[in-house]
């Protein structure tokens, strides 16, 4: 540990993680309502694209005893975080259920493959994909920058990976800022069917601030628009109970199907 990092506790304390203090992103609940996406009652395989530091992916495999876990992350930097934090004793519960690959997502074919990517091995594919413009680089921090710029054809870059290393059945499942939507389902495309969006709101009446997405891979059900998740009761900073599960690994968000 250094002063530049920070070793923070999730699911009120069943697993730990360390992040970089004042540099790069750092994960919270988005990555905690995207790990809450994946259900699975048998053993599954999880990948965890552009994983930053873990959460996510740790998230899941702190709460699924069934799940293996690969942690997908371009920068050696962050990679590195994740593999730190694997080695701590606090995490030792899952940590060899989980491992971590230094791989570019946007990689296709044969390349994706050699990078430790093959076709039709994972049951769940997760993301969090960058969410701001790429014109928008305001922040001088580049690992910051590159976690949170959105470079062109983003969502079909991502999501084409998704289908392609995921079995027929499998579960896509994504956390974006609701103006994604369009590209999010085009993207989707004849990949992807049984589209199911939730809009997550601060409070009741307010706008949504997130979606959360999922989808199956060569379904041909139709997009389903879900009931919003209110995080906060009407002026508190309390997160709803519902919320408050999923935040801290206590439940899942299920789909409807």
């Amino acid at each position: 540990m250094t002063s530049a990092e920070t070793v923070d506790a999730f699911h009120r304390g069943k697993f730990h993680l360390i992040q970089p203090l004042g540099q790069g992103h750092r994960s919270g609940m988005d990555a905690m309502l995207l790990a809450s996406l994946v259900s699975c009652e048998r053993p599954c395989r999880v990948a965890d694209l552009g994983a930053g530091a873990g959460a996510a992916g740790m998230a899941v495999a702190s709460r699924l005893a069934g799940a293996e876990v690969l942690l997908v992350e371009r920068s050696p930097i962050m990679a590195d975080f994740a593999r730190r934090s694997l080695a701590l004793p606090e995490n030792a519960r899952f940590a060899a259920r989980v491992a971590v690959l230094e791989a570019d997502v946007s990689l296709s074919g044969k390349a994706r493959a050699a990078a430790g990517l093959p076709d039709d091995a994972f049951d769940h594919v997760i993301m969090n994909p960058p969410f701001n413009d790429a014109a928008d680089r305001r922040t001088p921090d580049r690992l910051k920058a590159e976690a949170h710029a959105m470079s062109d054809n983003l969502f079909e870059t991502w999501i084409k990976t998704a289908g392609a290393i995921m079995r027929p059945g499998g579960q896509l499942s994504l956390i974006a800022r609701p103006e994604s939507i369009a590209e999010i389902i085009a993207a989707c495309g004849r990949r992807f069917g049984g589209i199911e969006i939730t809009p997550l709101l601060p409070r009741a009446g307010e706008n949504a601030v997130r979606i959360l997405v999922t989808a199956i891979k060569q379904s041909r059900k139709r997009l389903a628009l879900r009931a919003p998740l209110t995080m906060h009761a009407e002026r508190t900073h309390r997160f709803s109970p519902e919320v408050d599960d999923l935040n801290n690994g206590r439940a899942a968000y299920r789909r409807r199907d």
